[in-house]
């Protein structure tokens, strides 16, 4: 079979109420370009329907359609890795299957890819988002692009393109949990981003909480820097100093004035702070040592239950 040159990979997690609306923007959008292009589809371990109705959608178009099921949930970027490994296009661009990115918007990126860029991100005009939601997303962004360097604007957006080499470096690494658009970045040469529309999820809900961003936000700062625990370092070294200053104010406080009883819950509040401070940089030093506890178990990152896909003979 000709390897197509537009892959596009969507991960799927409990979608069945929006499937039937993607399947029919999609591919329209998709034989409108003019391209030989496949689609990847990768079921996460869904509880719903949503494994039957990409069998379905297979069996209706499989000279495009390519489905990979797992047999657990792995997580989203896991799924975007086997989508990875298993599309053959030199361009590749991943899409969240709740329609929030128009599969109409994917000839900008095309657009850009062909410009010589090799990684385009894309950056959501007007989010169609809670604004407690958009506000801490932006704020996160900001942290983390000053912790790792990766200049991402849309960090939360999946709609991505990616070329051929980048996608290969990406699989040649074997990292159990990373971020994929940061790794991306670090490996692209001609980086850039544009602008895109966005809507709102046309049916279910969210997969992430806000626990679930934070924990993706740690992932993030902790598997692409060591400033976190330089930044915590450089903490101690400055309470350590306060500490020992403020312990020499109150040995001569004592032999000029004399014990003090009033200042007991000074100490106790002191105390405290010093022992959530530890805490806090146990907790951190804990981030580093579970990746690496994750890492040398040399588990598989996910399970595949079974690929449908077509395969011609030779002629």
């Amino acid at each position: 079979m000709n390897a197509p040159t537009l892959s596009i990979v969507i991960p799927v997690y409990n979608e069945e109420s929006g499937l039937t609306t993607l399947f029919a923007r999609l591919y329209p959008a998709l034989d409108a370009l003019g391209e030989r292009y496949e689609i990847v589809f990768i079921n996460d371990g869904s509880r719903d329907r949503s494994a039957a109705i990409l069998r379905e959608q297979f069996e209706a178009r499989p000279d495009v359609t390519r489905v990979i099921l797992f047999a657990a949930n792995a997580g989203q970027h896991m799924a975007i890795m086997a989508g990875f490994e298993h599309c053959r296009g030199e361009i590749v661009i991943t899409l969240d299957a709740d329609l929030q990115n128009p599969p109409e918007e994917i000839h900008k990126l095309i657009a850009k890819m062909r410009e010589g860029h090799d990684y385009v991100g894309s950056i959501r005009r007007k989010r169609q988002d809670s604004l407690f939601r958009t506000w801490a997303s932006k704020a996160m962004n900001r942290l983390r692009e000053k912790i790792t360097r990766i200049k991402i604007t849309d960090q939360g957006n999946m709609l991505r393109a990616y070329s051929r080499s980048v996608v290969n470096a990406i699989n040649s690494c074997r990292e159990v949990a990373t971020f994929i658009p940061a790794l991306a970045y670090t490996f692209a040469r001609n980086p850039t981003e544009v602008v895109v529309e966005h809507e709102e999820r046309a049916a279910g809900e969210s997969k992430y909480s806000l626990y679930s961003l934070i924990r993706l936000n740690f992932d993030l700062m902790t598997g692409f820097s060591l400033v976190p625990l330089q930044w915590f370092s450089m903490l101690g070294i400055l309470v350590s100093l306060g500490s020992a200053a403020l312990f020499v104010l109150l040995i001569v406080r004592r032999l000029i004035i004399g014990p003090e009883a009033e200042g007991l819950f000074t100490l106790f509040a002191l105390m405290f702070f010093l022992i959530g401070l530890a805490l806090f940089g146990i907790g951190l030093l804990g981030e580093y040592v579970g990746r690496v506890y994750q890492q040398v178990r040399h588990r598989p990152r996910y399970l595949v239950d079974a690929v449908l896909e077509r395969i011609d003979s030779p002629q």
